[in-house]
């Protein structure tokens, strides 16, 4: 397993593929809910993935401060294997690459209510009431760095 940190312009057309197929395969396909998964934030973001054996196993964007949210924003979230701590590897590598590239205080992330206690695990506390986002529980929740 590795990790693959890239800005957008950095990105080759088949990991861009890859990236979006994933992400398309899992939010609007296996979580049935049909939203313009690909946007204008992709283009500022750092793009993170882990890839085994050219499969990528777990993704997520760093969004600089001031576009999604005033300080710097986790999303898009997703692990292809669950319950194996992936996801909290690619969390512990984006909170590394975040403390290294942004000057901030802070890390913000709107996650599925579901996924609450993985994001816990890594030092993040919910700053919101629950919400619906594309009609799935969210909370909104933020790492004090």
């Amino acid at each position: 397993m590795e990790f693959v940190v890239k800005r957008f312009e950095e990105l080759t057309t088949k990991e861009l593929y890859q990236i979006y197929k994933t992400r398309v395969d899992v939010f609007v396909v296996e979580q049935e809910c049909p939203y313009p998964e690909i946007d204008e934030m992709d283009l500022t973001s750092i793009h993170i993935y882990l890839q085994e054996e050219g499969s990528i196993l777990a993704y997520c964007r760093l969004i600089p401060p001031g576009i999604r949210f005033e300080d710097v924003a986790i999303g898009r979230v997703l692990s292809t294997r669950r319950r194996e701590g992936i996801a909290t590897k690619l969390l512990e590598k984006a909170i590394e690459v975040i403390q290294k590239e942004f000057d901030c205080s802070s890390i913000t992330l709107e996650a599925q209510v579901y996924a609450r206690k993985l994001y816990e695990n890594v030092g993040f506390v919910q700053t919101s009431e629950e919400f619906l986002e594309d009609g799935i529980p969210h909370i909104q929740m933020r790492k004090y760095l």
